[in-house]
């Protein structure tokens, strides 16, 4: 399905044929489930991040404007949604690891217990995970966007609402900088 295809299935859903979204959610949910992983780093997470990502474009639809692709437009949605929800993870007051084992006596850790055999990822990811982590929001956007999800400069300007210079420049940085953490690190 090209552009002119995705502008055709919008003008259908606008004109009433709701059913027609799924169309377009089927044809982007795997690159914006992606990158909301890429963002927020959970997939429980990401998948409820892409899910809103979707209800949030669904009910903006009549202001897609066609200036540029739906898949950039969507994008950038994904983009705004995780840079909020990471804001607000990070207002979220968290429950110490003695507070919870006082409160759950041997439940607590009972399930504990088991986390190593459930969560064993690979030493590499998790230190990328990490590194992106400490990166900068627009940093990490940048990133995710052209490496994981592999999108030209010029829809990383239209995503990021920046010009194509400042996507270069930004990605350079970006790469700098997540290269100075893994030297930091020792990687």
């Amino acid at each position: 399905m090209q552009d002119d295809e995705d502008i055709f299935v919008i003008k259908s859903i606008l004109s009433g044929d709701v059913q027609a979204y799924e169309i377009l959610v089927r044809k982007y949910q795997g690159r914006i489930r992606g990158y909301c992983f890429g963002a927020v780093g959970n997939a429980a997470e990401a998948d409820d991040a892409a899910q809103e990502v979707f209800i949030k474009a669904y009910k903006g639809l009549g202001n897609f404007r066609a200036v540029s692709s739906f898949s950039t437009w969507l994008y950038r949605i994904a983009v705004n949604h995780c840079r909020d929800f990471l804001r607000r993870a990070m207002r979220t007051k968290t429950e110490s690891l003695e507070a919870l084992q006082e409160s759950e006596g041997e439940s607590f850790e009972a399930r504990i217990a088991v986390l190593p055999d459930v969560l064993s990822p690979d030493e590499g990811k998790r230190q990328v995970r990490e590194a992106l982590d400490r990166l900068p929001e627009n940093y990490q956007a940048v990133l995710i966007l052209r490496e994981v999800q592999g999108l030209s400069y010029q829809e990383l300007a239209e995503s990021l609402n920046c010009s194509v210079d400042a996507v270069k420049a930004r990605l350079k940085r970006a790469r700098q900088e997540l290269e100075a953490k893994f030297k930091r690190a020792g990687v």
